[in-house]
């Protein structure tokens, strides 16, 4: 007697399947891919498009207008629900399909999980050569899609209707797995999504996919204690995988059972309160001045959930002592292996839960403990200042609208931010009151992330108030979004500071010798000369013409009352002001590695390679 099977196409089937799939971490069960974004054309209308309307009732669809803003708000979502719900996004051949790879690269790197369903050529080459197929000379089967495979954590092109079960099961198995997780794209001939097939009906039983926490190897775990018996200066730096973990509790009983300080990437800020004891704030090149002080001295730095990218370490130049050592808690072996750690492959969490566990009574010194905490209410006093405003009626500093915001917000209020100066301010002044609420995309740091991933965490939080920060540079790179905001009833607040150009790239192209060149919004003369004079442009009234209300604040006075209100509402809403461009924020503790020409004739770039010179001879290879 034959299996059952039910026929249908390639795309209805791949719809079918997604709807059925689930994860479950501490026996909480989530959808797996809990709705599809969509911007349909040739590649992908009669295939998926179609395959989403016979399957509305079980796979909601958002319509974007942008394929990489889709991926953003993608990936806003699975960060929001620590990588345990993802979606999917679809997309026409050729451009359509290209415009994921941004998006795509920024999911892997921040190991985040997001389905990519581009469409592509005809699997028969019947039409050959199709409108906007890249036509190889010696490689037939080559399309657009193939730019995807670098950045994608699984990829497969679907050319058969029977080849998508396995294909379909193995992206499921990656996107769920918090080791090896992040973009995974199931490229679509055309043909093949409206292929019709017998499937197994076993292909569209409901299936849970296990999101496991593994235990540390106890050898490893034996070597970790003693090293932190013996260290005399520990600092914990706690990075993303802290959250992904939903390590925080386990992360706060450790610290205050052992006394050890906890600095945080940006993916981890927000680890511990901003107020707990032991909280240092940020770390690195944007770190606090008392997290940097520790992280020089530090004889054991012990990494929990951390890939340690270069504004972390300040490029190699960061951990001093002679004698540190670094001990690296994560789930993947290739970051725990990081600067020739020890190593504990497993789960923050219990691996955490693990340590205090074999550490009963241990504890640093209390001269190391009141040196710590004197250095956070220093830097508490460094904060207060810049957030400070001596004058309600001035035109407000960037350090001041987040002490405006700061004051405005809930503890639940969830951040957003991705690139320009602001992170640097964030990551130093921000005070992170709840687990979710400081999100920072940095490790694309990637301009234009910021409004699609506030659609992202409100459709994974209703109800949150969610603040996009974004600067002028920032918000013309990708407004297109607050049209989706605006149709699906989304109130995502933006926070639009106008700078008049890209204000951290010049300031670094200041310092390493590039005098400011390119990084204004100026006139251009007939000389090809910039001419001080701002452009004309009024950003407050293009997101106003994109459907958003727009609160313009001119002081800090007015700054408090629109954030008030932006909070209020129940609609998509712009807080727009100029900002005074002097800079307020506390300066670099820690050097970041842009390398400065080596030989140059003018003078501030021959100056600037003095300073690097100087600066790079601080690095070590830990070794």
């Amino acid at each position: 007697m034959s299996a059952p099977t039910r026929r249908l196409t390639t795309a209805q089937a791949l719809v079918r399947f997604l709807s059925a799939q689930y994860t479950e971490r501490d026996g909480v069960r989530r959808r797996l891919i809990a709705g599809t974004w969509g911007i349909f054309g040739h590649g992908n209308v009669a295939g998926v498009g179609q395959a989403l309307v016979e399957y509305a009732d079980v796979m909601p669809y958002h319509q974007g207008r942008n394929e990489q803003s889709m991926v953003h708000a993608a990936v806003g979502y699975a960060r929001q629900l620590n990588r345990l719900s993802a979606q999917a996004v679809t997309t026409s051949i050729g451009p359509g399909a290209t415009n994921l790879v941004t998006g795509a690269a920024l999911a892997t790197i921040n190991r985040l999980p997001v389905l990519l369903l581009p469409g592509d050529y005809f699997a028969s080459h019947a039409p050959d050569p199709l409108l906007q197929q890249l036509e190889h000379p010696v490689e037939a089967d080559v399309s657009v899609n193939d730019t995807l495979r670098p950045v994608s954590r699984y990829f497969d092109r679907i050319t058969r209707p029977e080849a998508l079960i396995p294909s379909a099961l193995q992206a499921m198995r990656v996107l769920a797995d918090p080791a090896e997780t992040g973009a995974v794209t199931l490229a679509l001939p055309q043909d093949v999504q409206a292929e019709a097939y017998d499937w197994p009906e076993e292909f569209f039983a409901e299936r849970v996919w296990y999101v496991r926490r593994p235990a540390p190897d106890p050898v490893e775990l034996a070597a970790a204690v003693k090293a932190i018996r013996s260290a005399q200066r520990p600092l914990i730096v706690a990075g993303g995988g802290v959250h992904h973990s939903e390590a925080e509790a386990a992360l706060k009983a450790f610290a205050e059972a052992t006394g050890i300080p906890v600095a945080s990437t940006q993916a981890g800020k927000g680890s511990l309160r901003h107020d707990h004891p032991a909280d240092l704030g940020g770390i690195g090149h944007t770190g606090t001045a008392i997290s940097d002080e520790l992280a020089r001295t530090a004889d054991l730095v012990i990494g929990v959930g951390t890939r340690y990218t270069d504004f972390t370490t300040a490029s190699g130049t960061l951990f001093q002592n002679p004698d540190v050592r670094f001990l690296n808690l994560n789930i993947t072996g290739f970051d725990a292996h990081k600067l020739a750690a020890r190593t504990l492959v497993c789960d923050a969490r219990s691996g955490l839960e693990r340590l205090l566990e074999a550490l009963p009574g241990h504890r640093v010194s209390k001269a190391y403990e009141a040196e710590y905490r004197a250095g956070k209410e220093r830097w508490e006093e460094v904060v207060e200042a810049a957030y400070r405003a001596a004058d309600e009626n001035a035109v407000p500093t960037q350090t001041q609208v987040l002490g405006a915001l700061d004051a405005a917000v809930g503890d639940d209020d969830v951040v957003i931010n991705a690139a320009g100066s602001l992170p640097g301010d964030l990551h130093k002044l921000w005070r992170s009151r709840s687990p979710r609420q400081y999100h920072l995309e940095y490790g694309y740091s990637c301009m234009g992330y910021e409004i699609p991933a506030g659609i992202g965490v409100q459709q994974a939080a209703p109800g949150t108030p969610v603040w996009a920060l974004v600067g002028d540079g920032t918000y013309l790179m990708m407004p297109t979004e607050i049209v989706t905001a605006v149709q699906e009833g989304l109130p995502v607040n933006i926070v639009l500071l106008q700078n008049h150009g890209y204000a951290s790239i010049g300031g670094l192209s200041e310092e390493t010798g590039g005098e400011r060149f390119g990084t204004a919004y100026r006139f251009r003369a007939a000389d090809g000369t910039f001419t001080g004079a701002p452009l004309p442009v009024d950003l407050a009234a293009n997101a106003a013409s994109l459907g958003m209300d727009v609160l313009r604040a001119k002081t800090v006075r007015e700054l408090r009352e629109a954030l008030a209100a932006a909070r209020a509402s129940d609609r998509p809403t712009c807080v727009y002001v100029e900002t005074d461009p002097a800079p307020t924020a506390p300066p670099a503790e820690a050097w970041w590695d842009v390398p400065v020409a080596e030989t140059a004739s003018r003078e501030a770039a021959v100056e600037a390679r003095e300073r690097y010179e100087r600066q790079v001879a601080d690095r070590r290879r830990h070794l």
